[in-house]
């Protein structure tokens, strides 16, 4: 299960289901001849707290992999890291109470220091912090070499154009391939 907001979700991509970054792992599990099945519970405009919510419905199903996406959409708000922190570990804690043996990826996200420099250093502090705290595997940065790069984006300068999303997906996968 890939839960995430606009990222994960594919925002503004023409088909989503084809070209966001969960729907390319999607691809390589296929073709690596892997029995996995690819779930995008990516919701756009979500919050770590949005997503705190709705963490209880998505696990009705229990994965055996959960890639947890969130955080982007707290920083661009100005939301404290402080409970950014306290939510992530929470949505980590009941994965683990309803899917023990299910192995957590974390994904980690930066705020582009127009945001303040200190609110930027807080906020990335967080995911390495919350990754050693509850022992999940962290992608340091999920945009790595799509951040701030004009032509792999969208308009926007915050959403990855299909260009943008096959880099995510090579960042993905270099985590998830020796998990699976």
């Amino acid at each position: 299960v890939f839960f995430g907001d606009s990222l994960t979700a594919g925002f503004g991509l023409a088909d989503p289901a084809a070209e966001a970054y969960p729907a390319l792992i999607q691809a390589r599990i296929r073709d690596a001849g892997l029995p996995w099945r690819v779930v995008n519970a990516g919701l756009s405009g979500e919050t770590t707290a949005g997503g705190l919510r709705r963490i209880d419905w998505t696990l009705r199903t229990p994965p055996d992999l959960f890639v947890l996406a969130l955080g982007a959409n707290d920083g661009l708000r100005g939301i404290s890291p402080a409970l950014m922190r306290s939510n992530l570990e929470e949505i980590i804690e009941r994965v683990r109470r309803r899917q023990p043996a299910a192995r957590i990826v974390l994904a980690g996200m930066q705020m582009p220091p127009e945001l303040g420099p200190e609110h930027a250093a807080a906020f990335g502090r967080v995911f390495p912090e919350v990754a050693k705290k509850t022992g999940v595997t962290l992608i340091p940065f999920l945009l790595e070499g799509v951040g701030g790069v004009a032509e792999l984006n969208q308009g926007d300068r915050i959403h990855p154009n299909p260009s943008g999303h096959a880099i995510m997906a090579d960042t993905v996968w270099k985590i998830l391939r020796p998990l699976l």
